[in-house]
């Protein structure tokens, strides 16, 4: 009896945490923007869902996109169609198709962040299960970058961005206990494995930047190559890590700082603006209760011992009532400047990022099988 008091209990509080009954927007800012439908256009991603990243090459053309069933895709808009581009795998029997495709994940590939490298027109590429891999221009099988043997393998690899100056590649890990299929996980149980790192092409060296973060996630190199932003998604915060620490007046500060810590729920993917600061794409908005939860971890570690499966309660609840949006942060303060999000009935379910080009909004979700697309 007891136990099943647990279990109901657990089921309410993570239930009603990833829920935002109240429907309030940040109170501060200098702009909102809410999407109302038909004006916000859905391209549906053909034989796969969960369009995480969005990048564009260097000819401008794209964007480029990762499915859940492990192929990276590029939209042809003058044919307004998606073509296969790249896989991280080779392994590909059984990958695609109509099925379950976070049960195959683990052997179809994951991939996630993405980035060009500006001087070769070659594609980076964060693996959640492969690690950081790269394909040249023409695309097809993804060459795996990491080949020594890290002291710590790599086990959740998620968000990254190239140096265009250096070539250095910046990227996470997100968890070194949890895999991607069970990411919840590492939310209800306190985590605190995840790594900021970085790999030098020109010596083949990997370095840990920065250890026990919290999910750490998105990652994006700022305009003038001064600083890294990195999303601790499990403290919904947005973290500053500052590169080339030479002058005196740096060497007095510490290597990293809180950015923002106002966030109205849990970050996922970061991306600059062309109009200036930086959008974070918001997978889900928090409550009173979210936040009771954050500071209570032995309740989501209670309820990992139980014998639920926590993905599929967390995408039913998901599916069931959304609650993604985006906010941009400007560069200086880190203060909310701009809101996204739907409202009454056309809400997201969760948004990972916004990338913005040519004045229009290209949005993605884990969980959808479309791309949104808002023009500004």
């Amino acid at each position: 009896m007891m136990k099943l008091f647990l279990v109901v209990a657990i089921c309410v509080a993570l239930f009603l945490s990833l829920t935002d009954f109240s429907g309030k927007s940040p109170k501060h800012g200098e702009s909102m923007l809410t999407v109302h439908f038909p004006e916000f256009r859905l391209i549906p991603t053909t034989g796969a869902s969960g369009p995480e990243s969005f990048v564009f090459d260097i000819s401008g053309e794209g964007p480029y996109t990762g499915l859940s069933d492990g192929r990276i895709v590029k939209w042809i808009a003058n044919e307004s169609r998606w073509i296969d581009f790249a896989v991280t795998t080779p392994t590909r029997e059984g990958c695609e198709g109509p099925h379950e495709h976070q049960r195959t994940e683990d052997v179809c590939g994951r991939p996630l962040g993405l980035a060009f490298e500006k001087s070769t027109g070659d594609l980076y590429i964060a693996d959640a299960y492969m690690g950081l891999l790269k394909v040249g221009r023409e695309g097809g099988l993804a060459n795996q970058m990491l080949t020594r043997q890290l002291d710590e393998p790599l086990r959740f690899t998620n968000g990254l961005d190239v140096d265009p100056r250096t070539r250095v590649v910046y990227f996470t890990d997100s968890s070194s206990v949890y895999q991607r299929r069970n990411y919840i996980g590492v939310m209800m149980s306190g985590d605190r494995t995840g790594r900021l790192m970085k790999y030098d092409p020109n010596t083949k060296q990997v370095t840990t930047l920065l250890s026990n973060l919290a999910f750490p996630n998105g990652v994006v190199l700022s305009q003038n190559g001064e600083y890294l932003l990195v999303a601790e998604t499990a403290k919904c915060r947005i973290l500053r890590y500052w590169l080339n620490d030479t002058t005196s007046a740096s060497k007095s500060r510490e290597s990293y700082e809180i950015f923002s810590d106002r966030l109205p729920g849990f970050p996922d993917n970061i991306k600059r603006s062309p109009r200036g600061g930086f959008w974070i794409g918001v997978n889900t908005k928090h409550t009173k209760l979210t936040k009771f939860a954050m500071s209570n971890v032995w309740l989501g570690r209670a309820a990992l011992g139980l014998s639920v499966d926590w993905m599929k309660v967390h995408s039913f609840w998901a599916s069931y009532k959304g609650n993604g949006m985006a906010v941009r942060l400007s560069e200086g303060s880190g203060a909310i400047s701009e809101v996204f999000e739907g409202k009454n009935g056309n809400r997201w379910m969760s948004i990972s990022e916004v990338e913005e080009r040519d004045r229009t909004l290209w949005v993605g979700s884990v969980n959808t099988p479309f791309v949104g697309m808002y023009k500004i």
